[in-house]
Order: C-alpha cells, then structure tokens, then sequence
C-alpha cells in the first residue's frame, strides 16, 4: 500500500465537511481542516511554501465606513487568467482593523507527466 495517495496531478474533490473544491490527494482539507481519510502507517506528505504575504488594513478614525472586496486571480505562464474569485468581503468602520493572509503551499506528486486538468 502506497502512503501518498497516487492520481492524477491537480486532479480535485470536494471536502465532505465543508464543500470546499480541494485536491484529490489532500488527508486534511486546507479550509476546514478536518481530516478525510485515516490511512494507518501513511506519511504526510513534504510540503514547502514558495508564497506567503500578510497584510493589514486600517479605516483611519476621522473617516468615514468603507467596504473591501477580497479578490484571488491565478494566471497561468502565457499570462491568461485560470481563475477569478471574490473570497469574501466586508466593511470597515472609523478604527476597524484587519489583516489578510494569502499563503500558497506545495507538495511533490511524484507525477512526472507534469500537471493534470486544472493545472493548464
């Protein structure tokens, strides 16, 4: 028994917890974190983090409220947008304070073939 589980590179599920799209080959869904297989014996895969940028916003005290859209856009070598999504968004009153934290994780496959349908 293999302890990675092995597929088709970005091939993709959905979390039965939270119904998040995630990658088939996930133990633990990276949104809710709840774990979806117990495999006994298996390692986790190595993963690294070549992205990681956190950032904070403040509405100054002596303005007024303003609203924020959180926008993800992926684009892929050629320069075409793979993906566009509106994560969430909300409103800042005078004093409101928040911080955003976008980090991209990868791990090895052991697919040579390279990536597979979301990949492009």
């Amino acid at each position: 028994m293999n302890a990675v589980r092995q597929g088709t590179a970005g091939a993709t599920r959905t979390c039965p917890h939270c119904k998040a799209t995630i990658l088939d080959s996930a133990s633990v869904c990276p949104a809710c974190r709840g774990h979806l297989r117990f495999e006994p014996g298996a390692v986790q895969r190595e993963s690294t983090t070549p992205l990681s940028v956190e950032g904070t916003i403040r509405q100054p005290a002596n303005s007024g409220s303003a609203e924020y859209s959180v926008l993800l856009s992926i684009r892929n070598d050629r320069g075409e947008e793979i993906t566009r999504q509106v994560l969430g968004v909300g409103a800042l009153r005078p004093g409101d304070e928040r911080t955003f934290s976008f980090t991209v994780e990868m791990s090895a496959t052991g697919d040579a073939k390279g990536a597979g349908k979301n990949g492009r």
